[in-house]
């Protein structure tokens, strides 16, 4: 089965024209590619492509080499559209996972909708504010909080949001250092904070954590019941957290962007399509809604 990957994956370079091209067609690294190559050549002990700084090159087995593969190529292509083409209706399951921040305010709503529109698609939604491994998991759609270092995912970015110093109104009137302070797990024990005032001066916070918590629920709850001062993503504070006190309302810290990430570069399922066109565009929409 492997030899079938590598074989497709041949067909891809020679059609590129070049290996960063089948990287971006494939939604692969360039030394992806080139170490799968490397392997093929290996494997079969001829040598398949010889390149320069330019151009690149079949050799009299590679063009003997690429006609089977192309043909692999054909009709696994042929067999997919055939599939699709007679599904009417998008069906099946997909997992889509996301911090819990994000859940409530911007995926729930989407996900309604979603539920009523395509009855036969079966979502399976895990909240995580750790970011999964999504082929471990076997993870089809992934909104997350920045961008992930796996070259395979394919990422597209929809949005930003600014986190927010919030708390008790009672902290307003104290020192902010001495406050207790309620982190996220992602932010550790020693924190220091950047805000940038409304004139461009910057202004450094390093509060006292009292307490960390593995949930962003957790976080909030303790915030709401006046244990400490903490961080709330803007969109989260304006229509779920009407009852604390932003306290640093004249500076803010840096954006932080929110991503949509699937494993598939090509050839994605129905319903997995249709997720992610739904996430896409309504988390883009309420995101821009936040922001103004």
């Amino acid at each position: 089965m492997r030899q079938l990957g590598k074989m497709s994956l041949f067909a891809h370079v020679v059609e590129a024209g070049s290996l960063s091209g089948a990287a971006e067609k494939l939604g692969l690294s360039k030394s992806v590619i080139s170490q799968h190559l490397k392997v093929l050549e290996q494997e079969l002990g001829v040598v398949l492509i010889k390149r320069t700084t330019r151009r690149q090159f079949l050799t009299e087995p590679g063009k003997r080499f690429y006609e089977a593969c192309k043909s692999l190529n054909q009709i696994a292509e042929a067999a997919w559209e055939d599939i699709q083409a007679q599904q009417v209706e998008p069906e099946g399951s997909v997992h889509i996972t996301a911090p819990n921040a994000l859940i409530e305010s911007l995926l729930t709503p989407i996900i309604g909708e979603l539920m009523q529109q395509y009855p036969g698609v079966l979502v399976k939604l895990t909240c995580d504010d750790q970011h999964l491994d999504m082929m471990a998991h076997n993870i089809d759609i992934a909104v997350r909080i920045g961008t992930s270092k796996d070259s395979t995912l394919k990422q597209k970015r929809l949005g930003r949001f600014r986190d927010v110093l919030c708390g008790h109104a009672r902290f307003s009137k104290e020192k902010l250092t001495q406050a207790p302070y309620i982190a996220n797990a992602w932010e550790g024990a020693l924190i220091t904070h950047q805000f940038i005032t409304e004139n461009g001066e910057e202004k450094t916070l390093t509060p006292k954590v009292s307490c960390i918590t593995n949930a962003f629920h957790s976080t909030v709850s303790l915030i709401r019941a006046g244990a400490g001062i903490g961080l709330v993503p803007d969109f989260y504070l304006k229509h779920f957290l009407k009852d604390v006190t932003v306290l640093l309302p004249q500076a803010s810290l840096s954006e932080n962007s929110v991503y949509l990430l699937t494993p598939f570069s090509k050839h994605t399922p129905m319903a997995v399509q249709v997720c992610m066109d739904a996430l896409s565009a309504g988390i883009q929409d309420r995101l821009s809604e936040y922001d103004r």
